[in-house]
C-alpha cells in the first residue's frame, strides 16, 4: 500500500468515530432523559444503583478522550484501540444487560452506531499499526531496569 494511502485512509473511519462520540456527548453531559434512561438501567443491573450520573458523564468524558486522541494523527492508533474498547464495553451492555439492543425502538441505531465505531477502531490500529509498535518501543525503553 502506498505511503499516501496509508495516511489518508484512516481520515474517513477517524472522522466518523469523532462525529459519533461527540454527537452523543450533548446527551450524556446534559442529563438528557434519555441518556439517564439507559445508564440508570445499567447502573441498576451492575448493582450501582444511584451512581447513573457517574457512569454516564464518566462514559462521555472517556468518549472525549478517544475522539480527540483518533483527530490527531500521532495519536490515531491510540483512539482507534480506546473506541474499540468504549464500544465493546457498549455492545456487552446492549447483548447481556436488559438495555437489550434496541433500547429505543428506532431500529437498534445505538447498536449499529456501536459496531460500527468498534470495527473501524481496529481498522483505524491496524492502518496505524506501526505508531503502536514505535510506542510500544519507546514505552519499553523507557521502563527501569529490574534488579534481578
Amino acid at each position: 500500500m502506498s505511503p499516501t494511502l496509508t495516511r489518508l485512509l484512516p481520515w474517513p473511519p477517524a472522522l466518523f468515530i469523532a462525529w459519533v462520540f461527540i454527537w452523543y456527548l450533548q446527551y450524556k453531559f446534559t442529563g438528557h432523559p434519555g441518556s439517564v434512561y439507559l445508564f440508570d438501567i445499567l447502573t441498576k443491573w451492575l448493582g450501582f444503583e444511584g451512581y447513573e450520573a457517574v457512569m454516564r458523564i464518566g462514559t462521555g468524558t472517556l468518549e472525549l478522550i478517544a475522539s480527540l486522541l483518533v483527530l490527531y494523527p500521532r495519536t490515531q492508533a491510540i483512539g482507534g484501540l480506546m473506541s474499540t474498547g468504549i464500544m465493546t464495553g457498549a455492545i456487552f451492555f446492549h447483548i447481556a444487560s436488559p438495555l437489550g439492543i434496541d433500547p429505543y425502538n428506532d431500529g437498534a441505531d445505538l447498536f449499529k452506531k456501536a459496531c460500527a465505531v468498534w470495527v473501524l477502531g481496529l481498522f483505524i490500529a491496524f492502518l496505524r499499526r506501526d505508531d503502536l509498535v514505535a510506542l510500544w518501543a519507546l514505552f519499553r525503553a523507557k521502563r527501569p531496569a529490574t534488579a534481578g
